[in-house]
């Protein structure tokens, strides 16, 4: 397929949706999350997308049940230190964009972990989004340029939308295509500043059920919008 975006953004909602109306309970729809997430990451890879960001746990989920927290936090930690075996071996790099305050240090020691296993892995990058939030990731860029420009690192006119990006948690292409599963449509503080131009995808799917299919499609419909980026050349 031609034309394919290098850059993939996922908001997995819907896990425990998912669970409830099925009679089980959310941590059921956390655990099959996680399956479709490794599905999901490896098939992106085998398709060429070099980049896949996806929203893990947002910095206001910590508003939830500490029960259902304590539960998230664990399944992290099972999935980074026991089930990633297929996404290390495939050259998928882990790498995590969001704040380490409020994280247990057990969470912490095993994102170190699995950052150092696939550190050399070149095929595709997994953004894990944990404890994160875009508004955010945005204060945090603007106080280290305050930083840099107070240390003389950097001067005024050095500042663009496009050296921004060195800013962020991780410097990453902007996201060409945005999907989010659960049948909400809204950003919910994710990604603001890379998702300005991105093509969105609100699907009615729950994410646990989100399959390769899913995403084919979506990538299908992709290639075939005329994305101008503010001109009418191609209009």
């Amino acid at each position: 397929m031609e034309g394919l975006p290098k850059h993939i953004a996922i908001i997995m909602d819907g896990n425990g949706r998912w669970a409830t109306e099925k009679g089980k309970k959310r941590s059921e729809g956390h655990k099959q999350g996680a399956v479709a997430l490794e599905n999901i990451a490896l098939y992106a890879k085998q398709l060429g997308i070099k980049v896949l960001s996806v929203y893990a746990f947002s910095t206001d989920n910590f508003k939830r049940s500490q029960e259902e927290v304590d539960y998230l936090m664990d399944l992290l930690i099972y999935y980074f230190n026991n089930k990633l075996d297929r996404v290390i071996k495939d050259g998928i790099k882990i790498v995590f964009s969001g704040r380490k305050e409020n994280l247990r240090p057990d969470v912490i020691l095993a994102i170190n972990n699995i950052i150092n296993k696939t550190k050399d892995n070149q095929e595709c990058i997994l953004n894990i989004c944990l404890n994160y939030g875009a508004q955010e990731e945005i204060v945090d860029a603007t106080l280290k340029i305050h930083q840099d420009l107070n240390n003389k690192k950097i001067k005024e006119e050095d500042i663009t939308r496009e050296s921004y990006y060195k800013y962020l948690y991780q410097e990453l292409p902007p996201i060409d295509v945005l999907i989010r599963t659960g049948k909400e449509k809204r950003l919910s503080n994710f990604m603001l500043y890379q998702v300005s131009y991105a093509e969105l995808y609100f699907l009615d799917v729950y994410f646990p059920d989100f399959n390769n299919q899913d995403l084919l499609e979506v990538l299908q419909d992709y290639t075939k919008r005329n994305r101008r980026f503010g001109d009418v050349k191609n209009n």
